[in-house]
């Protein structure tokens, strides 16, 4: 059955906003549609993110007094980068973009938003346990699973219910909630049992099987489309078996976080492992170059999208080197200089790209990424260069880290409020949405 036929079954009934009375801010605009209200809960939650971390090493830099820290700040840190916001941008992308190609109707913002707030509620709670302790952490924890197991389960439906014959990308970014779930409950029971290492590798799994995972899916499937639309010269190349090979490799992470966890960090398996992230690594710089990285440089918005997937491919070399480093000395510093290189560098880049490219395109403005956003996006990848010099260790590593988060903080705010300030306006366009 054709697509371009009426087969869409709706989520919920929709819901019609009234016609704006003008083009003022109202807190109600982000009720108007799914990635408005899922967006601007991300952005809060990341700007809060951003400010509490560099406090955190401004005290440690000697710049600001030192205040009592009642949990694991680097765990708090870690899970609200993994956790607090991002899942939040993928709702918000997902049940804009999931439902065009499942061929269903978008839920509304009124449909996600129990999955939304409570997401919300959850890592604002967490934060808390930055003066409260463990009980606020367990607590914003579950709360936050809570939410994420709700909009997994809203996006479970609309892909069992989808007459689409290609399902395939969807699926796996379901899946991939699935598991995202099940690792943000394993690191609040953790936290409740007092065992943060295994609550670390319960947040890397996360990050390896959810969400380097949702956006190697997505990158898969809309880094060509929109290459092709706006280079025609450039075709949508995007074979199933580079998609295999990408999640092998990410898989091939998750399982190396608790075989690395078990205390198996040098012989046979730190080889083998070294050897494939430098293979995949090669692999996605390849892949950035076959997809159109040097003629994408000409269109600064599309160039963010490609500039920041061969991030992902430069953090698995340095992993790569980095494991087989270790399996010849028993040392392993650059790994956190791989982990910021797919973080920063892959997941914050096209983060920034991704949810500009959405807000200008469902609020009525131009698909270019202005001066503001490209010099952001440039300052991003100072922010990356910093964090990965940080490191590498020495006497300045403190420095480097206090600069690398002033750059990221310098990133965010602006970013975040601009954005904010479009989804509390009606469209330019004056079409609803």
């Amino acid at each position: 059955m054709s697509l371009t036929q009426n087969t869409t079954v709706p989520l919920a009934p929709q819901r019609h906003r009234p016609p704006a009375v003008d083009g003022g801010w109202r807190l109600g605009h982000l009720w108007w549609a799914p990635h408005r209200l899922a967006f601007a809960t991300a952005a809060v939650l990341l700007v809060l993110s951003a400010v509490w971390w560099l406090g955190v090493w401004l005290a440690r830099a000697g710049v600001l007094p030192v205040w009592p820290q009642a949990f694991d700040p680097g765990l708090l840190h870690g899970t609200l980068m993994v956790y607090g916001f991002m899942p939040l941008f993928f709702a918000g992308f997902l049940f804009t973009a999931g439902p065009k190609w499942l061929g269903m109707a978008a839920p509304s913002a009124h449909d996600i938003a129990p999955a939304v707030l409570l997401q919300g509620l959850g890592w604002l709670l967490w934060l808390m346990a930055a003066f409260g302790g463990t009980p606020w952490a367990v607590a914003g924890a579950l709360v936050a699973a809570l939410g994420l197991a709700w909009s997994a389960t809203l996006f479970g439906r609309l892909l069992w219910r989808s007459p689409a014959p290609e399902r395939q990308h969807a699926t796996l970014v379901w899946l991939a909630a699935c598991l995202g779930v099940a690792a943000l409950l394993g690191v609040a029971a953790a936290v409740w049992w007092g065992r943060h290492d295994i609550a670390r590798a319960c947040l890397l799994t996360g990050l390896w099987g959810f969400v380097a995972s949702t956006f190697v899916v997505v990158a898969h499937r809309m880094i060509p489309f929109f290459t092709a639309s706006a280079l025609p010269l450039v075709s949508v190349w995007r074979p199933h078996w580079v998609l295999a090979l990408m999640l092998l490799a990410l898989t091939l992470k998750t399982v190396s976080v608790w075989t690395e966890w078990a205390g198996w960090t040098t012989g046979a398996w730190a080889l083998a492992h070294g050897f494939w992230m430098l293979v995949s690594g090669l692999l996605l710089l390849w892949l950035a170059v076959v997809w159109g990285l040097m003629q994408s440089l000409r269109i600064k918005l599309l160039a963010m999208l490609h500039l920041g997937f061969v991030w992902l491919g430069l953090g698995l070399l340095i992993d790569g080197f980095s494991h087989l480093w270790a399996a010849l000395t028993g040392a392993q510093a650059l790994y956190l200089g791989a982990l910021h290189a797919s973080t920063m560098g892959f997941l914050g880049s096209l983060m920034l790209a991704m949810v500009t490219r959405v807000s200008c395109g469902h609020g009525g403005r131009p698909l270019v990424a202005d001066g503001l956003v490209w010099w952001l996006f440039c300052l991003l990848q100072v922010a990356t260069l910093l964090r990965l010099a940080a490191a590498a260790g020495g006497s300045t590593s403190v420095i480097l880290t206090v600069a690398a988060g002033l750059a990221w903080t310098l990133v965010v705010l602006p970013w975040s409020w601009r954005l904010l300030n479009w989804w509390g306006r009606p469209r330019q366009d004056g079409r609803p949405g």
